[in-house]
């Protein structure tokens, strides 16, 4: 999927991801209904929710937000060239990733996945097939070293999951993908058979940026050697008449976009294809910058009229796309990402944290975590499109903790956000599991997050008002009926 942010690292300048949305077409085969997956299967939103770091990430200020993190780990740090001496943990550029980002981040209680990514030895360098010529056997010794080092078994027990390059789409020679992702696994799996080998982002349907899951991933000889499915989805809307570009984005439950389309349609992919591998979404995300930086929107940004997100609706947005992840059968979502500059520019406002100092979305995601961390999805109490969304989570096993997160599933297109009028929705709610102890609107500040006025209707009826910012319903047991 899309790509183009810019950030500062400890000392040095680190470039990323320049790329852009490409189209996708339907599955093959129909998506399984979430009633076909067990409540009990289900992930704790504590093991589902993360976000993708890098170097400079604070620990204790994200540690609030969730406990898995994914990292952009560059093979050109590690050395400058296939074949080179590797030195794990540290690298060219005088990182120690032990001691600077792999360390810290255990220590505040992350789990960490890595992403071995190519950029500077693949995509990102004009001559990557000569690199690569004549050092197979590096590459298996490298996926070897990492894992041995960093991986779950090992002394550091740093991380516990590793990917196999970010981005490689249909533009990384297939073939010569196709030996380092065999050779890598299989070092990996030598090196600590307990660290989950996940693919780079695909899809269904191959493009640039994701590679094609009926290319590779259902070959017999490659299926062994990886155990996680890796999406990378946006919001992005497709251009069209009403819309000069594929940059901007819509709210999570339109349906005119492929956001969960592709998520729905790998899962039907897997469940054909490759039934005892995982889904992950590893990267999603809105950009949110000020009005101020929009004012100085330049080159394509300004002449393809990009559109950010509000600050409240980054919030809301995130929020309801991890609601909406957590119907489907996947494991993890991470999302795009931890900081900012205030660049407007696709990708280059996605952070939660603005300069370091918390956005909007940094306090409504970090409710979310704090709320339902102990909770997972069990039911869709109701689903009525542009309307209302009423979600049902229970406390761990105990069908008597139960949670409901109600909103408005609508939203504004970020090139049509002018005189838009969000929605709220007079909503009666039935048959709920007992009367509530607490009902709390979506935080967006530090403050304690406001209580929801509503009234009793029934014996198990409330009336209160629902927006476009979810609103949590919570219950101390149900009522025996």
């Amino acid at each position: 999927m899309p790509r183009n942010h810019l950030f500062t690292a400890i000392i040095f300048f680190f470039a990323a991801f320049t790329v852009s949305c490409a189209e996708r077409s339907p599955a093959q085969t129909e998506p399984d209904t979430t009633d076909s997956i067990p409540g009990t299967s289900r992930p704790l939103f504590r093991d589902f929710m993360g976000l993708n770091g890098h170097v400079t990430l604070k620990p204790d200020l994200y540690k609030q937000v969730c406990r898995l993190l994914r990292s952009y780990h560059n093979i050109s740090w590690d050395v400058k060239a296939p074949g080179d001496s590797i030195t794990i943990p540290n690298t060219i550029n005088n990182i120690n990733w032990k001691r600077d980002v792999y360390g810290p981040w255990k220590a505040a209680g992350f789990e960490t996945d890595i992403c071995m990514q190519f950029l500077g030895v693949g995509l990102g360098n004009p001559d990557y097939k000569k690199l690569w010529a004549g050092h197979e056997q590096w590459a298996y010794d490298y996926g070897k070293a990492m894992a041995t080092y960093y991986g779950p078994s090992g002394a550091e027990k740093l991380c516990t999951s590793v990917e196999i390059d970010n981005e490689p789409g249909t533009r990384f020679d297939p073939a010569l993908f196709k030996t380092l992702f065999t050779k890598m696994a299989e070092g990996v799996r030598a090196g600590d058979p307990q660290m989950k080998i996940v693919t780079p982002a695909v899809a269904v349907k191959a493009d640039p940026y994701s590679q094609g899951l009926n290319d590779l991933y259902g070959d017999k000889e490659i299926l062994p050697l990886y155990d996680v499915i890796n999406i990378h989805t946006y919001p992005t809307i497709e251009k069209s008449a009403n819309s000069e570009n594929s940059w901007n984005r819509s709210y999570p439950e339109d349906n005119s976009l492929q956001y969960l389309k592709v998520i729905e349609e790998a899962i039907a992919w897997r469940n054909r294809y490759a039934k005892d591998k995982e889904v992950w979404v590893t990267e999603f995300g809105y950009d949110a910058c000020t009005p101020e930086a929009m004012k100085h929107r330049k080159d394509w940004a300004l002449k393809l009229n990009w559109q950010g997100a509000s600050d409240l609706q980054q919030a809301q947005y995130l929020v309801r796309s991890f609601l909406v992840f957590a119907t489907l059968d996947i494991r993890r979502a991470y999302l795009y990402y931890y900081n900012d500059e205030d660049e407007a520019s696709f990708h280059a406002a996605s952070g939660l944290t603005r300069n370091f100092v918390p956005k909007m979305s940094f306090w409504a995601v970090k409710q979310l975590y704090q709320t339902l961390g102990d909770y997972r999805f069990r039911r869709v109490v109701k689903k009525e499109a542009d309307s209302l969304y009423v979600f049902e989570f229970v406390k761990g096993n105990d069908s008597r903790s139960l949670a409901w997160v109600a909103w408005s599933p609508t939203g504004a297109r970020t090139h049509e956000q002018k005189g838009y009028q969000p929605r709220v929705v007079n909503a009666e709610l039935h048959d709920l599991p007992s009367l509530p102890v607490s009902v709390t609107a979506m935080s967006t500040t530090s403050e304690p997050a406001k209580e929801v006025t509503w009234e009793k209707t029934g014996v198990t009826s409330i009336r209160l008002p629902v927006s476009e910012s979810p609103v949590y319903i919570l219950f101390q047991a149900v009522l025996e009926h």
